[in-house]
């Protein structure tokens, strides 16, 4: 329970049940000065802050700031009328009271261009990678990332990278050295991921000749020769063993799936 609930329950016993207030007190364990404080509130500076509050959210030039910045120019402004600041929580107190909090911006899935994921079909070996990523924890509670890359048409995984995190250079990196050893693949099957719809991919996929395919968002099941090579590498290897480190993991996934 929090304070305000326990305020609101010891209240209800002493004053409809008849309960010594000493005795609730310690039941609930609350101070009975607690159970005493009477909030001191300046009725119209409340008002006043409150409308102040209202006037900036109305405001269309600052209608994604939030109560940080409110408070930094009410501030301002008391400072120049040489008056004391306010604390930031009566503020933020304020703020969420009167619901104007800033709603989460919703960000809006897109689908990036280049051959249809669904039209490309494998129909030798190196026509067509595809590569996404599988997590994992360590034993010190660490997550990892593993990139795997397979072959479709001969179902081979090509490479399996792990690291704590990924940007779009290394993913490059790794392909670019995987086909120095291979041949460059005729197309890229890959979702919405960031690291494969920033300028480094697409750039390295314009300078070799590969199509990129990007899978609709939220619908994996296109990449499906990628899902399915998690969901063995999981089962088959991941589930029954701890990995202490993402050196240990890289050898252990190498040495078993390579």
């Amino acid at each position: 329970m929090s304070a305000e609930q326990k305020r609101v329950a010891a209240k209800h016993l002493v004053e409809v049940k008849g309960f010594q207030e000493r005795r609730v007190c310690r039941l609930l364990q609350l101070a009975r000065s607690s159970l005493r404080y009477q909030p001191k509130q300046d009725e119209p500076e409340e008002k006043n802050l409150t409308e102040q509050l209202k006037a900036f959210a109305k405001n269309p030039r600052k209608r994604r700031r939030g109560y940080r910045l409110v408070h930094r120019e009410i501030n301002k402004e008391r400072i120049n009328e040489g008056k004391d600041p306010l604390n930031h929580k009566r503020i933020y107190r304020l703020w969420r009271s009167e619901g104007l909090s800033v709603p989460a911006r919703r960000r809006r899935k897109r689908i990036r261009s280049g051959n249809p994921a669904t039209d490309l079909v494998a129909d030798r070996p190196h026509a067509l990678w595809c590569f996404d990523f599988v997590h994992e924890v360590t034993l010190n509670g660490r997550v990892l990332r593993i990139f795997c890359v397979s072959d479709e048409f001969t179902r081979e995984c090509l490479a399996i990278e792990v690291g704590t995190h990924f940007v779009s250079e290394r993913v490059v990196k790794t392909l670019e050295a995987l086909m120095e050893q291979r041949l460059v693949p005729g197309a890229f099957r890959m979702d919405n991921g960031p690291e494969f719809i920033a300028l480094a991919l697409r750039g390295l996929c314009h300078r070799r000749g590969i199509s990129p395919a990007y899978i609709d968002p939220g619908k994996p099941w296109q990449n499906g020769f990628a899902e399915s090579f998690h969901s063995r590498l999981r089962d088959e290897f991941m589930d029954g063993e701890v990995f202490y480190g993402v050196k240990d993991a890289q050898v252990r996934l190498n040495s078993s799936f390579r």
